[in-house]
């Protein structure tokens, strides 16, 4: 029986002994620094940004927690539910709707859709959001010039879905006029998730960290990006702009912290331009699960630097190869229909017609 004049003393006792062993069980290169290789999941069901009905509430209680993990569950399990063979054909040039289904004439259910299955549990608690700062939980106003990069980005899919090419009754370039007007997403370069930062996205969430003395290549399975991170030296010249930026780290404790800059004018960050400045932060739990914080700060896009944390699980599956559109046969049918469309549009060639 522990005497309780004797608890304070214990309690540190104990909590430096678990310290020990628990730096005992991280696993170290030569230098003594953590080991971060290896695979992680970093899928979560916790939103990127705070959902309003939250409010300014950091932390959700258990009840709420698995409240919203049965609702992902039940829409999950509605989604991937079997189409019915009986079903007519979509409608010609499909409904105008431009969502995940192109116009609705028929795109992947959520059986291929593979956002995680839990929540991010730090210290014990629930977060709301993966972003903590601002305090709202929510990325801060953009600026004017970020809002037009984001519609810039996303005007091939901002046209209405009506089989038609509808784009030509507008002036200035079209959404499909060449590759280089389309998405990055699109064209397989950047985007959806891959950041940097690097953010849970709807599938693709493994990672692959290779670590060595001098460098830590980060495999991002969304769109097959390969981060290369040069520890302990310089930037490269700020004329030598690169679409994931110039990532440089050093070790803070056991921290990897990670300055990535030097960012071509379009990035992966859906927004972010030229002056994109990132810090993160990688720490390795006795669980052998990284704690992944990052810090924004794009003073030309966004009003305000934001910040976010959440967890990579560490797994032993591997990370497959992501082809995104092998080929590129998706590219050149895209342009090829929407010259068809224009040619149709400027009655040269009757709809249908080949």
């Amino acid at each position: 029986m522990i005497n309780h004049r004797f608890l304070p003393a214990f309690s540190v006792l104990v909590a430096l002994a678990t310290a020990g062993i628990a730096e005992g069980d991280i696993k170290r290169t030569k230098s003594g620094v953590p080991d971060l290789s290896g695979n992680y999941d970093s899928g979560t069901l916790t939103p990127v940004d705070r959902p309003r009905y939250f409010g300014d509430k950091q932390f959700m209680t258990r009840e709420e927690a698995e409240a919203l993990i049965a609702r992902a569950d039940l829409s999950q399990t509605l989604g991937e539910a079997s189409s019915d063979p009986n079903r007519s054909a979509p409608k010609k040039g499909g409904d105008g709707i431009n969502a995940f289904g192109a116009g609705n004439v028929g795109g992947y259910n959520t059986w291929w859709v593979d956002r995680g299955e839990g929540l991010i549990e730090l210290d014990g608690q629930f977060r709301t959001s993966i972003i903590y700062d601002p305090s709202n939980g929510r990325r801060p106003q953009m600026t004017p010039r970020g809002m037009q990069k984001m519609a810039n980005n996303f005007k091939s899919f901002a046209y209405d879905n009506d089989g038609t090419a509808s784009w030509l009754q507008f002036p200035g370039a079209g959404p499909f006029d060449g590759p280089e007007t389309l998405a990055l997403a699109e064209r397989c370069l950047l985007g959806f998730s891959a950041g940097p930062p690097m953010l849970p996205g709807l599938y693709n969430n493994y990672k692959r960290i290779v670590q060595t003395e001098t460098h830590v290549m980060i495999l991002v399975e969304m769109v097959h990006d390969a981060r290369v991170i040069r520890l302990g030296v310089e930037h490269g010249p700020e004329g030598m702009r690169k679409w994931l930026g110039d990532s440089v780290g050093h070790w803070e404790g056991d921290t990897l912290v990670v300055e990535t800059k030097h960012f071509r004018e379009d990035t992966g960050l859906y927004g972010g331009d030229e002056n994109l400045h990132l810090i993160e932060k990688f720490t390795m739990r006795e669980d052998g699960h990284l704690v992944y914080d990052f810090t924004v700060d794009d003073p030309t896009a966004w009003t305000a630097p934001w910040s976010g944390e959440y967890v990579w699980r560490a797994t032993d599956k591997p990370v497959y190869e992501y082809a995104c559109h092998e080929g590129n046969y998706a590219m050149g049918n895209i342009l090829r229909g929407a010259r068809r469309l224009e040619r149709e549009w400027k009655g040269e060639v009757a709809a249908g017609e080949e």
